[in-house]
């Protein structure tokens, strides 16, 4: 199998852990004090491929697997507050990493703010009222925990399969340690 093969192949393993970790999520009920949150499990496949990848690539896992969770475990809504928050944790995630400031950690971190934010944004339109915004604070503490973990485990699955799978990552876009 070529490089392109693989490549497509591993995106292909990448959208599915996503969904998979995605109908997992929604089987822990982690904050079901306050509604919304979650603990971000599929971003760990969206934040390996960015590294391994690139922003592209890692956009393509993060929209399959946004709607295909949003059709199988979801509703619209749901799929409008994935989408508003993932395109905007990725555009930050992305951002960051190009800058080079942040590591696997900090861009995971910095991605599950932005998350937030975006969630925040749609119901603000939705609901048609400011006063909805307060509900960030909230978040925003889960999405540095989450960003965290996700990022912690992250950076080790990145090395890990840099390591089992070398034809995996992509050397062309990507110099310097894997994870990093």
């Amino acid at each position: 199998m070529g490089a392109r093969g693989r490549r497509t192949a591993y995106l292909g393993l990448f959208c599915a852990a996503a969904i998979l970790l995605g109908y997992v999520e929604s089987l822990v009920p982690v904050f079901a004090a306050v509604p919304g949150m979650k603990l971000g499990l599929p971003n760990l496949a969206v934040v390996a491929a960015l590294y391994l990848y690139s922003w592209r690539e890692a956009a393509l896992v993060s929209a399959v697997r946004i709607a295909v969770n949003a059709l199988l475990f979801g509703n619209l809504f749901s799929f409008a507050f994935s989408l508003a928050g993932g395109a905007l944790s990725l555009l930050a995630m992305a951002a960051a990493k190009a800058l080079g400031a942040l590591d696997c950690t900090g861009v995971s971190i910095l991605g599950g703010l932005a998350h937030n934010l975006g969630q925040i944004a749609v119901a603000v339109f939705l609901v048609d009222s400011v006063w909805v915004a307060y509900y960030f604070v909230p978040l925003a503490v889960t999405g540095l925990v989450a960003g965290a973990l996700i990022g912690l485990l992250g950076g080790v699955l990145v090395r890990r399969l840099s390591r089992a799978a070398p034809g995996l990552r992509d050397e062309t876009q990507h110099r310097g340690r894997p994870g990093s």
